[in-house]
């Protein structure tokens, strides 16, 4: 059995899986045909049946499965089947762009059945792929080669050889793995035996790096003992710990009993170790929360998705609950929905006068209530660009009251009008609206007021450029009659209109915010920045890409991140740098969505200026020095077989202007399995707060431009020193599961 199901031999989803069955496939109302599906036996691959004679083998990986959803919830399902197989149907969604898989099984108890086993056997992948160390039995090495040799005739086929990895708990390439079989296959037979397994197993674990490493503290008959151990985490990690500490790595990660009873770590010990979910190089205390969440809102940077709904691009692209589903699961927590009249009074979504689907409201919020806080716990905050008649205003208010229940709030919190924002504790699992309101919050402190007579608002519309200067013109905006209902649900958000920041001071309540297209924010990010930051100690900021990004781009996000803007929302269906930088951003503090601003960014009396960078407690000047050392199994740019990348990494840092820098290795010529460079970079940081670290790796090619591999982001203050691997992301934002560089890296006050 592989190792991660290891603890589910003989459980029953897991047969029900490996054993498989009939499902009907949905493509469209006419197009819906039976299908086998099967878990193979390596437990991570799902395989359905093909009737196309030329077709290429039918596989997804459960790891590349985001999320498992049972009923009619996806746009295909709906639109392509009857109400009367709701409890039959599931749908299959992914991390990547491949398209939903919508199935219908035979019975509403075969559908569940379905759901639960898939989402407990990927339950067991993640938790698995978090802790790969597991307890191995005496003389580990061949009792699994014993294992793996499933026909007992002291040799290995290229598939036992691949069960034997799993055994041993090492990820490897299939790719990579074949390529090392036939290298040591000198005798041709397509079997290994022997010595050939040894020189196996020691082509695939060698690196030469951690044998260098490792000698020079192996100072105990050629092992390390607890004290050797613990001299290389004080020196070397710059970690505080004790001898007993030392004890506990040792029965935690030695493979060989004999060893372990000596309370030795051996080399194989050892790397195990450095390859632990937390000895890698983010801080394991900040994957939880670890910041103060009782701040008021404000003070925090949010994670934020500008046009949710569309999955592709913003003129032509299909519009989805699955993009909501797929930005909650990022840990997004202000999401857009832009809403237009429909038919049969129903409210749709979608981007307005362009040839995006659409989708229904109410679906977009069922579909943000069930997954609203599976990342995290902390508040959503729904941004409506509202272009509805006030009857379906009306409508839109009942569907997010009655969907949405109690965790919608509809009145400040506590007694009489509120002087400030509650905090991400206070709202947790709360859902605030962002949006126009016909009157000031304070007014219906007000006993025995009228019902405001003026049902207009203007328009609050992401305008492209054209339309703005023509409003520039006309002096006037467009004039939206607004429902009393949604008016009355907007409490801590309300929508207004920038008039500069002494306005804002002297005019406008802590709740009233203002939205910013990226050109006007990024000009007072630079040219006003102090006065930008102050403005958002009292009060919200969101940021939104151009009308020009037709493709769905995005804008670099650090420099509005620097002026202390909390919403600066991307577009989270774009793979780029700017949603790495993102993600990396919002790595920490346990995937939140929430990360607290530096205590100097929600000071009224600051005199931070990310600008100029005059003296102040934001002003801590550090060394980063980074030595890039190796990669292990860097994934195929090209899935060709003959195509071997030709890898180099940048190391690049995001921050203040002062602080932004990027450098290269050189690039190693066809070695993806384990390249070596060995290279060192010294970097000046003076805002190490605000600063990110990240490492991109491409593949080289002089002819078409260097193309992307796989990358990882972390704040600055986020890192483990000393020697560390790295995980690698791949361009969705999901990890590359057996793909790494290891490096030195050493944070140092400068002087």
């Amino acid at each position: 059995m592989v190792s991660f199901a290891s603890g589910m031999e003989g459980d029953q989803d897991l047969q029900f899986l490996l054993q498989g069955g009939d499902l009907l496939k949905v493509r469209s109302q006419s197009w819906k045909k039976t299908r086998y599906f099967k878990l193979q036996d390596d437990c991570k691959t799902m395989w359905r049946e093909s009737k196309r004679t030329f077709r290429k083998k039918q596989t997804f990986l459960l790891d590349d499965i985001s999320v498992v959803r049972h009923g009619r919830q996806s746009e295909g399902l709906k639109k392509n089947t009857e109400e009367n197989v709701e409890g039959r149907c599931f749908s299959i969604m992914f991390k990547s762009q491949r398209k939903t898989l919508d199935l219908i099984a035979s019975s509403e108890e075969e559908a569940k059945q379905w759901v639960s086993s898939l989402q407990k056997v990927m339950f067991n992948i993640i938790s698995f792929s978090f802790d790969r160390q597991d307890k191995r039995p005496p003389s580990w090495i061949y009792s699994c080669l014993r294992k793996a040799d499933k026909n007992d005739d002291d040799k290995l086929s290229e598939s036992e050889v691949k069960r034997f990895l799993r055994l041993i708990n090492i990820e490897v390439d299939d790719d990579y793995a074949e390529m090392l079989f036939k290298k040591c296959d000198k005798s041709n037979t397509g079997l290994l035996s022997g010595e050939e397994i040894e020189h196996f197993y020691d082509l695939l674990t060698h690196r030469e790096e951690i044998d260098v490493i490792y000698g020079a503290y192996a100072k105990t008959t050629g092992y390390m003992s607890p004290q050797n151990l613990l001299d290389f985490l004080m020196k070397e990690q710059r970690e505080e710990v004790t001898l007993a500490d030392a004890h506990n790595i040792i029965r935690k990660f030695e493979p060989d009993e004999g060893a372990k009873g000596k309370q030795l770590l051996s080399k194989d010990g050892f790397l195990m170790y450095l390859h632990n979910a937390d000895t890698m190089v983010l801080n394991p205390k900040h994957k939880e929360v670890y910041q103060d969440m009782s701040q008021p809102l404000n003070h925090y940077f949010i994670s934020s998705s500008h046009n949710t709904y569309l999955m592709e691009d913003q003129l032509k692209g299909p519009s989805s609950t699955e993009a909501y589903v797929r930005a909650l699961l990022k840990g997004c927590r202000c999401v857009e929905l832009d809403c237009w009249d429909g038919s049969d009074d129903e409210p749709v979504i979608y981007h307005g006068h362009t040839l995006t689907s659409k989708i229904l409201f109410r679906d977009a919020i069922q579909a943000i209530k069930e997954y609203a806080f599976k990342t995290s716990d902390y508040p959503v905050i729904l941004s409506l660009e509202n272009h509805c008649s006030v009857e379906q205003q009306t409508v839109m208010a009942h569907h997010m009251n009655s969907i949405l229940g109690s965790a919608l709030i509809t009145s400040p919190l506590g007694e009489g009008m509120p002087s400030n924002f509650p905090s991400p504790e206070e709202l947790k699992g709360k859902f605030l609206i962002k949006g126009k309101r016909l009157n000031k919050l304070e007014a219906s402190f007000v006993q025995d007021t009228a019902a405001a007579e003026d049902t207009d608002v203007t328009e609050e519309e992401e305008s492209n450029d054209e339309d703005e200067e023509q409003q520039k013109k006309s002096k006037v905006g467009k004039k939206l009659k607004m429902a009393k209902d949604l008016s009355d649900m907007v409490i801590y958000c309300k929508s207004v209109h920038f008039h500069g920041f002494e306005d804002a001071r002297k005019n406008l309540g802590f709740y009233e915010m203002s939205s910013f297209k990226e050109h006007k924010a990024m000009g007072l990010a630079e040219e006003s920045a102090n006065a930008y930051i102050l403005h958002n100690v009292e009060k919200l900021s969101r940021i939104y890409p151009a009308g020009s990004r037709a493709d769905s781009s995005n804008y670099n996000p650090v420099p509005l991140w620097n002026a202390g803007c909390q919403i600066v929302a991307l577009n989270f269906q774009t793979s780029c740098s700017e949603m790495d930088v993102n993600q990396g951003r919002f790595l920490v503090n346990g995937k939140s969505g929430y990360v607290l601003k530096p205590a100097y960014m929600r000071d009224l009396s600051s005199e931070f200026d990310p600008i100029t960078l005059t003296r102040g407690d934001w002003l801590k000047p550090k060394t980063l020095h980074v030595m890039v050392i190796s990669g292990q199994q860097l994934p195929k740019v090209n899935k060709k077989k003959s195509s071997i990348v030709d890898p180099l990494v940048k190391v690049e840092i995001y921050g203040v202007q002062a602080d932004v820098a990027e450098k290269e290795t050189n690039a190693i010529e066809n070695n993806g399995f384990n390249p070596e460079w060995n290279e060192n970079f010294q970097f000046d940081v003076y805002v190490p707060d605000l600063a990110l670290l990240r490492f991109v790796v491409k593949d080289y090619d002089s002819t078409s431009g260097n193309e992307f591999i796989g990358q990882y982001t972390l704040p600055l203050t986020s890192l483990q020193m000393g020697y560390r691997h790295v995980p690698l992301l791949n361009k969705n934002g999901d990890l590359i599961p057996s793909a790494g560089l290891f490096v030195h890296v050493m944070v140092l006050d400068a002087e």
